[in-house]
């Protein structure tokens, strides 16, 4: 196996060997060229990726500090969830039946122990929204399967919610 120094100078001689019958000019216009080849490579290398990563910082930072807040919002609505009472049995079933009716014909409910399959057939994008959130913040409520599939007319498909047991939150 040849060493690094042993292979560049074999390099040499086979460079020197099919540049050495050229007159002074041409080797100079070979040096220039292999100088161009080289200054051309390591730009695009090294300092090209530099420049495009220092150009596209100020977009990035932006992305990321717009993610950041978003981020703090959804841990403060976390805290405010975690600092509500427990709600239990009747009223959490209460509460969720109450959002659901709020939907009209277009929702049913089916109460299966401490899990709840809401039903939707066309609900609009603002009404689930709406609905997703009172449920999280009135019944106390924890949506934890969704099939859902966007029709013409909104949403349709199946929400699982699990509701509180009783037990520490």
């Amino acid at each position: 196996m040849k060493t690094w120094s042993a292979f560049l100078q074999s390099a040499a001689a086979a460079t020197s060997a099919w540049v050495g019958p050229a007159a002074p000019r041409e080797r100079r216009w070979a040096a220039w060229g292999l100088l161009a080849l080289i200054v051309g490579l390591a730009w695009q290398w090294t300092v090209s990726p530099a420049l495009q990563t220092i150009r596209r910082a100020p977009e990035q930072r932006a992305q990321l500090e717009l993610q950041l807040q978003l981020m703090q919002a959804q841990a403060r609505e976390a805290a405010q969830l975690r600092a509500m009472p427990t709600l239990t049995g009747a009223p959490a079933l209460a509460a969720l039946k109450a959002a659901t009716d709020r939907l009209g014909a277009s929702a049913k409910l089916s109460v299966q122990g401490e899990r709840a399959v809401i039903t939707l057939d066309g609900v609009g994008s603002a009404a689930l929204r709406a609905w997703l959130a009172e449920v999280r913040s009135g019944a106390r409520g924890r949506p934890i399967e969704a099939q859902l599939a966007r029709t013409a007319k909104g949403y349709s498909g199946t929400i699982t919610v699990a509701l509180p047991s009783g037990g520490p939150a």
